[in-house]
């Protein structure tokens, strides 16, 4: 689904061409959606305009089109994710078929199975609130990216197990993800920087092997994360 005003026929995600699925081209506009037969997913190209991401659920919404969205973006769009949008996932304009495939197919699943959210959960000082995307940290707010809160939301989903690098990469980035490893390295010290010097041990560097979140933690700030340097390819 290419925005309003921009033209069906030019597709990004050159990805997509090469999967054994039917694609139905057609661009935002409220005519054309209103036109659109039934589909499984829709993916929207979010590369040449930005702005139009926050409101396209909203849009599909309005014409009876309630099914999961699949934004795709360009590398310096990636940082602007937000969770705000409502999309089922989000994916690199240029990831491989793989990553594609995958990110369709557990967009499709989660819309399938039922609403299981209880709204906010609350360990170790931290509520993460899946309904509304946000988090707080005993009653401060944290103003999270994308990727921030869904590292947050995974670990203290699992409390007490460790990850290594590579399992957080694929369980929260996705399969086949371009970034590399440091990536994570570069989330955490962000999200140890938002938490505070109160929580920030809470997520515990596991020598030689990768991260857990502690809920009993030392209050002992945990130095042992390696130095990384920020890119803005990092920024996701």
């Amino acid at each position: 689904m290419a925005p309003a005003g921009g033209s069906a026929r030019s597709l990004s995600l050159e990805a997509l061409e090469l999967l054994p699925h039917t694609i139905h081209r057609t661009t935002s506009d409220h005519s054309e959606l209103l036109r659109s037969p039934e589909c499984d997913v829709a993916v929207f190209d979010a590369t040449a305009e930005l702005s139009q991401a926050a409101g396209i659920v909203a849009r599909l919404d309005t014409v009876g089109l309630r099914l999961p969205v699949v934004i795709a973006l360009s590398e310096g769009g990636l940082a602007a994710a937000n969770p705000a949008w409502g999309a089922a996932d989000i994916v690199f304009a240029g990831a491989g078929v793989a990553e594609v495939d995958a990110r369709l197919r557990l967009a499709r699943r989660a819309d399938e199975q039922p609403d299981e959210s209880g709204g906010p959960t609350t360990i170790g000082g931290i509520t993460v609130d899946e309904d509304s995307y946000t988090a707080t940290a005993g009653d401060r707010g944290l103003d999270l990216t994308y990727k921030e809160f869904e590292l947050l939301k995974f670990l203290t989903q699992n409390p007490g197990r460790v990850f290594s690098r590579a399992q957080l990469l694929q369980d929260v980035w996705g399969y086949d993800y371009y970034g590399g490893t440091r990536t994570v390295d570069v989330h955490v010290r962000r999200l140890r920087a938002k938490l505070g010097p109160e929580l920030e041990a809470s997520i515990f560097t596991v020598r030689n092997v990768g991260y857990r979140f502690s809920p009993d933690f030392s209050p002992e700030p945990d130095d042992e994360t390696p130095e990384v340097q920020e890119h803005d390819d990092e920024q996701r």
